[in-house]
């Protein structure tokens, strides 16, 4: 699960961490990002491109939007299968938020990546209708099994993508379903947690 996260950066440093050209200026920080909030992104078109979505899928059966998707079943889920296929994208963050139950107390804890101030979740992005027919396009964030440093707070966590990686997962005209899939797995980068 991932209910929460911050992108403590302006859109500069992401133009610099992604070397995208900004398609939508609003988009950038917010030290704190809820669910239906508009954030930034990373697609991938003639290049990589910066641009504002909402944050959760919006199908016209859902009681309320759809911010997570299970990297497990992802690519098989009517919902996701499409976005899967032609519109993988970066959710830029600098850390997400988990509530750690200790005794009868919910704390919560920021957690981030060792050693980098921007990092990459793995999301899915796709255009939906408002009530009034008007498209827009929303975003939700894949999660996976939690990590070792992760795992006595949370059972899930965001899929969060190596550096190395971010290229082929943008790259929607590549087709190895196993080997996109293969991204979808616990980050072994060390995470801060406080």
């Amino acid at each position: 699960m991932c209910g929460r996260y911050a992108l403590d950066a302006d859109i500069d440093e992401l133009i610099e961490r992604y070397k995208a050209i900004v398609a939508e200026r609003e988009a950038g920080s917010s030290k704190e990002i809820f669910p239906t909030n508009t954030q930034a992104i990373v697609v991938d078109g003639n290049g990589r491109e910066i641009k504002a979505a909402v944050w959760g899928f919006a199908p016209h059966f859902a009681k309320r939007p759809l911010i997570n998707a299970r990297g497990e079943t992802v690519h098989q889920k009517p919902t996701f299968r499409q976005a899967f296929h032609t519109g993988r994208c970066i959710v830029p963050a600098t850390s997400f938020f988990e509530w750690e139950k200790v005794d009868d107390k919910k704390i919560k804890r920021r957690i981030s990546v060792e050693d980098a101030k921007i990092f990459s979740m793995a999301g899915l992005v796709s255009i939906f209708k408002d009530k009034e027919g008007n498209p827009f396009e929303a975003y939700t964030i894949i999660t996976t099994a939690a990590n070792e440093q992760m795992n006595s707070i949370h059972d899930r966590m965001p899929v969060i993508l190596d550096g190395n990686k971010e290229g082929l997962w943008l790259d929607n005209r590549y087709k190895d379903i196993e080997e996109i899939k293969n991204l979808l797995l616990p980050t072994e980068l060390k995470l801060r947690i406080d």
